[in-house]
């Protein structure tokens, strides 16, 4: 197997675009966007419930979009369609100083999760799934580093920026280092790897030896075996960084408290993350799918019943596990079961789904909260769902390791 130096060195260009990328997505997401939560709520006189039913809204209808959005990446290169979005994303952060309605936060929120949720990450997974074929395992885990740092850095950068600066403007600041990304990745791309959906019988093959459309996948049962597995984790994240403060309100603990914990996550996240890779581009990703949901389970029942920082920490640490290798598992799956001639319209629609998840789950768990269920409490529930999509993901995994070996037998 290559050094991982010698990987670094000769990717070094389409790996840092990657990474660029899913770092700029940062800023749709949710744990940056629910630092905001707070004051956002007492700006337009929201209850939990009805912030999360505005969030809801606003990311269920970009999911909707990217069915077809997120086709486009195998139509156009990486480097024309992220500059566009990162584009879009600069303009939508820099309005929310001017929104004034709910209508108009509706709109900044849907822009914010089209762009950052949605297009951002999946182009530079779709480019990591295409790009590298032997290796890909591991481009997608370091790509997938762009995150990680945007949940160390962000919220508590941003949190402690509160403290001095008024919180719209915050958003001017969000705007600029995302316009400032835009020559880096042009930069970075000069030599862009042609995508291998341009070429007809290029690309990487998935079961049975075929190149799967997206219409054809949604009638396979690996699809709707994994879709647990791919919802929950986007469902349930969200929902415990969407939560966040009125979680350290449950718990006693101060926010800035909570919110330095979330390093631990990145850290635990990163380093399962470069340890996926690797195990993915060895053993494939059939055989891991059935026991890496295992430390999310375990990790929010830890934090349902953490009564101190520390005990917090250990569930932190846990979820970071189990959010690392699914990042990466959800990178190199599809491919490996689908092929990648259609990777960009298949993962669109697989994102589609895990955005919805994001929707689905802040709302659910707000109106929860607003009848007296704290979200520790909801935490049980949520480990025992992880336990069941874990179970269904490895009757998924194991029915492709063994399409995967009879077609090399």
């Amino acid at each position: 197997m290559e050094p991982l130096s010698n990987f670094l060195r000769n990717n070094s260009a389409w790996l840092g675009a990657g990474f660029l990328l899913t770092f700029a997505s940062s800023f749709g997401q949710t744990f940056f966007l629910s630092v905001f939560a707070g004051e956002i709520r007492a700006e337009f006189g929201l209850s939990h419930g009805g912030w999360g039913g505005i969030y809801a809204l606003a990311t269920a209808t970009s999911a909707a979009v990217m069915i077809w959005a997120g086709s486009l990446t195998d139509r156009f290169r990486i480097r024309h369609i992220g500059v566009v979005i990162l584009l879009g994303l600069a303009l939508t952060a820099g309005s929310m100083v001017w929104v004034s309605s709910v209508w108009g936060l509706v709109i900044v929120i849907f822009l914010s999760r089209l762009f950052g949720q949605g297009l951002m990450g999946h182009c530079a997974m779709v480019a990591m799934a295409r790009w590298f074929v032997a290796r890909r395992g591991r481009a997608v885990s370091i790509a997938g580093l762009g995150v990680a740092a945007g949940e160390a850095l962000l919220p508590i950068s941003f949190v402690a920026l509160m403290g001095v600066v008024d919180w719209r403007l915050l958003w001017l600041v969000a705007a600029g280092v995302l316009l400032a990304f835009v020559p880096v990745l042009w930069t970075l791309l000069q030599r862009e790897r042609t995508p291998q959906s341009h070429a007809e019988d290029s690309g990487s093959f998935g079961i049975a030896g075929r190149m799967w459309t997206r219409a054809q996948v949604l009638r396979h049962p690996v699809f709707w075996l994994m879709l647990p597995a791919l919802f929950g984790p986007a469902a349930w994240n969200t929902s415990f960084f969407f939560q966040q403060v009125p979680l350290a309100e449950a718990k006693g603990w101060e926010h800035l408290q909570l919110v330095a914990l979330f390093p631990l996550f990145t850290v635990s996240s990163v380093a399962f993350m470069l340890v996926a890779g690797g195990l993915v581009d060895r053993l494939g990703s059939g055989r891991l799918a059935g026991v890496y949901l295992i430390p999310l389970a375990v990790g929010y029942l830890v934090f349902a019943l953490a009564q101190s920082l520390p005990a917090g920490a250990v569930g932190m640490i846990l979820m970071g596990i189990g959010t690392g290798l699914h990042v990466t598992m959800m990178g190199t799956f599809w491919a490996e079961a689908f092929g990648t001639r259609h990777i960009g319209a298949i993962r669109a629609m697989m994102v589609a789904f895990m955005v919805l998840g994001t929707a689905m789950g802040p709302a659910l768990t707000g109106v929860l909260i607003d009848v007296g269920i704290s979200f520790p409490q909801q935490s049980f529930a949520i480990s025992l769902y992880f336990l069941g999509a874990s179970l269904l993901a490895g009757i998924a995994g194991r029915s492709l390791t063994a399409n995967r070996a009879g077609a090399a037998a």
